[in-house]
């Protein structure tokens, strides 16, 4: 049996366990670096080759549980990779009491498992960290493109972006400005994490795109942006969201596989560690 992290069979059955971890291992729509279908192995890999002790927090977040859920393989169309998503994820959050986690593949995987959320929590808030709006209605014919990741929440939830450095024009009319904070103005804003705290409240759904980061710390990813976030910040705004507010999910995407996959990787296992750590420090019981 493999278990999240090579952590003991003990933390990581259903019963026991307070996270859920699905694998969504699909690039079926990514238009220039192709591997993100790899995100998900070297992310488990990475996490297997991890010190299990958070220094920050003093915890073991692992003790709390963590099961693998499984994954979901379907990739016959983006429409039915959405669908088979969506599904699996009202039948995990069945479950109650334990935190929702996804890890991809492409940003497009996100679209069920927000639907699906969004469907449970009316009132959810959906936090893109991302270099990219992804708010194209469609792209290259689908409406399940990776270019469109967030639309279907813009228009349904309360979205707000953090880290955005590119967008297509076509994209401007459904960005919301009193919710988009631009990479650029964060970096001469130093209250930004407040502000952008300002935003949220209630249910949330944190979507992380790696490509958030600077490519100079997460290279590995399918469209790097420069000018991206830094890991110290971006740790402090996810720890000020989970002392905030209810985080019911969050997931992690473009992991992109390619020969110096191992730093990004690695990056990826921490990012999900830490917020593992971040969720357990405020949801004890």
């Amino acid at each position: 049996m493999r278990t999240y992290a090579g952590i003991p069979e003990e933390n990581a059955q259903l019963e026991t366990s307070k996270v859920m971890l699905v694998t969504v291992p699909y690039d079926g729509t990514s238009t220039w670096g192709k591997g993100a279908d790899q995100g998900p192995e070297l992310f488990l890999d990475a996490s297997e080759n991890m010190e299990l002790f958070d220094i920050e927090t003093r915890t073991e977040p692992y003790l709390e549980g963590v099961w693998m859920a499984g994954e979901v393989s379907e990739n016959s169309s983006p429409e039915a990779m959405t669908e088979a998503v969506y599904q699996k994820t009202k039948e995990m959050i069945q479950h109650e009491g334990k935190l929702f986690t996804l890890f991809g593949g492409e940003h497009s995987v996100s679209i069920g498992s927000i639907r699906a959320l969004g469907e449970k929590y009316p009132d959810l808030t959906v936090l893109q960290l991302d270099a990219h709006t992804d708010l194209r209605p469609e792209f290259h014919g689908s409406t399940s493109n990776h270019a469109c990741a967030v639309y279907e929440a813009s228009k349904q939830l309360n979205l707000v972006q953090v880290g955005i450095r590119s967008c297509d024009e076509s994209e401007m009319e459904h960005v919301n400005e009193e919710q988009c904070f631009w990479a650029h103005t964060i970096a001469s804003n130093p209250n930004w994490i407040d502000d952008v705290l300002s935003k949220l409240s209630g249910n949330v759904y944190i979507t992380i795109d790696l490509d958030a980061f600077d490519p100079a710390i997460a290279p590995s990813t399918g469209t790097p942006e420069p000018g991206g976030l830094q890991w110290y910040p971006t740790l402090e705004l996810l720890r000020k969201v989970f002392e905030k507010c209810n985080v019911v999910a969050f997931d992690i995407v473009e992991l992109m596989g390619s020969p110096y996959a191992k730093p990004t990787a690695f990056l990826a296992a921490k990012l999900y560690y830490k917020m593992l750590a971040y969720y357990h420090l405020n949801n004890k019981k």
